[in-house]
């Protein structure tokens, strides 16, 4: 066997459909688009959501809801995550950035209540939660909201 030899398997390889090339192909005359209409024309796409004239789902269902154009995405920091820097240290979002404890400083940092907290720490967020604060606080810490 040599390389000039080789063939693809038989049935393999297809011709392509020549559309349109008399009534011996098959596929003459109207070249499968059927009679008149715009499906038959040259250049017809129908739109995306089209039922054939009928009113499309996306009218037929009711809307509800919106989006709030003021919305703040803050960072979420739990106070369980606080724990790993050492006692009455200050804990800015900075810092919490460096630590990897936050991927990014979006609109500010949130600190939520999920978790223990066993040493005092300053901590300086955008927001608090009540609890949050309570623990912190509780723990002989601060809390101090910086104001964006």
């Amino acid at each position: 066997m040599e390389l000039h030899t080789l063939t693809p398997n038989k049935g393999a390889r297809k011709d392509r459909k020549r559309v349109g090339r008399g009534p011996g192909s098959g596929n003459g005359k109207t070249a499968g688009r059927g009679h008149k209409g715009a499906g038959s024309r040259s250049g017809t796409r129908q739109r995306r959501n089209f039922e054939g004239g009928q009113m499309p789902l996306v009218r037929r269902v009711p809307k509800r809801g919106f989006t709030n154009i003021f919305r703040v995405e803050m960072a979420i920091v739990n106070v369980g995550q606080l724990g790993r820097f050492p006692a009455g240290s200050e804990v800015t979002p900075e810092l919490l950035l460096a630590e990897g404890v936050v991927a990014k400083l979006k609109g500010g940092v949130k600190v939520l209540a999920k978790g223990e907290l066993a040493h005092p720490l300053t901590v300086r967020a955008h927001a608090f939660s009540g609890k949050a604060r309570q623990i912190i606080e509780a723990a002989g810490g601060a809390c101090e909201v910086i104001e964006a």
